[in-house]
Order: structure tokens, then C-alpha cells, then sequence
């Protein structure tokens, strides 16, 4: 009888520690960044003029070969664009389509679009998150009077939002590309 007591006693302090353990809890959610090899900006014009398209690519990511970045023409002045952004991961096959996973997770992504000094463009976002903050998948590009200069695309991962701009926005980079832009 008393052996049975003592195991009685095991079984139920067993039974307790087990059940307070920390076991239970659920395992935190890890959101992997997608691996971005290329941005594809992609310009039409309202007046029916050529299409311009701006595109960045880089297969080794950090690795040693710098982006290979090209421009398919110049803008024209006092035309408005309707431009697009196309993201890819290029080291899949196929090619994996990271734009819908920007428009999916909308709430935690975030284009900006920075105007060097002497470019006379200015942009408008015309896309916007669940919570009606700008995206910027979709956007106006207008260009002004006849000028050169740089044009700089940055995508962030988890900015403040409603933000006032880059500067404000935090977050981490996800892909950023600079381009070299004439306005003829």
C-alpha cells in the first residue's frame, strides 16, 4: 500500500510539471525575405510616345559582378508615364514573380521614389495598401522641362506607416536601384 501511495505522489508531480511546461507555446511565425535579383520599371506614356523601361539586375546578389542596369530610351518632357514595378527572383526556374508577394504582404512593403538634384520629374503613387497607405507597385511619373539626372527606386520591408517619406519611413531595404535618367 505504501509503494502505491509513493507512486500516486510521482505520477501526479509529473503530471504537474509537465502541464506548466513552456512547451505549449506556439513557435514564432519566421517570414523569410525573398531573394530579389530584378526590378523592371516599366514607363507608358499617356500621348501614345515610345515606352521607356528601366531595369536593374543582379544574379549574385552580394557577390563580386556589380548590377547590370539599362535603360530602354529617354523620357520626354511634359508627357505624364504610367509606370509599374516588376520584381523577380531569377536565381529559380522559372523565374519567381516576388511583385505579388509585395502586393500580398501590402501592409509590410513600401516604394519610395527619390529625385536627384537637376531631374525635373516629379511621381504620385497610384496604388495603395489595405489600410490605404501608398504602395507603390503602380505610380504617375511626370516629367517637366528638359534635364538629366538621378532617379532612385527603394523598396522597404516593414515601414512606419503612414510615413512623410524615405527619411521617415524606417524599415529595411528590401532592393534599391538607381538610374541614370534624361529628360529630352
Amino acid at each position: 500500500m505504501k509503494n502505491v501511495k509513493i507512486l500516486a505522489i510521482v505520477i501526479l508531480a509529473t503530471l504537474s510539471l509537465a502541464s506548466c511546461s513552456d512547451d505549449d507555446d506556439l513557435p514564432e511565425v519566421v517570414n523569410e525575405e525573398e531573394v530579389t535579383t530584378t526590378m523592371t520599371v516599366t514607363l507608358v506614356p499617356d500621348n501614345d510616345g515610345t515606352t521607356v523601361t528601366l531595369k536593374t539586375q543582379d544574379l549574385d546578389g552580394d557577390g563580386p559582378v556589380e548590377p547590370t542596369i539599362s535603360i530602354s530610351g529617354d523620357l520626354v518632357a511634359g508627357v505624364t508615364y504610367n509606370g509599374s514595378i516588376e520584381l523577380l527572383n531569377e536565381t529559380e526556374s522559372p523565374a519567381e514573380d516576388i511583385t505579388e508577394e509585395v502586393k500580398e504582404e501590402d501592409l509590410d512593403h513600401q516604394f519610395f521614389f527619390t529625385v536627384g538634384s537637376g531631374l525635373d520629374i516629379t511621381t504620385a503613387y497610384s496604388d495603395f495598401d489595405s489600410e490605404d497607405n501608398p504602395l507603390g507597385i503602380e505610380f504617375t511619373l511626370t516629367t517637366g522641362t528638359a534635364s538629366a539626372g538621378l532617379l532612385t527606386f527603394t523598396l522597404r520591408h516593414e515601414p512606419t506607416k503612414p510615413n512623410t517619406g524615405l527619411e521617415d519611413a524606417g524599415g529595411e531595404t528590401d532592393i534599391e536601384a538607381i538610374f541614370d535618367i534624361v529628360v529630352e
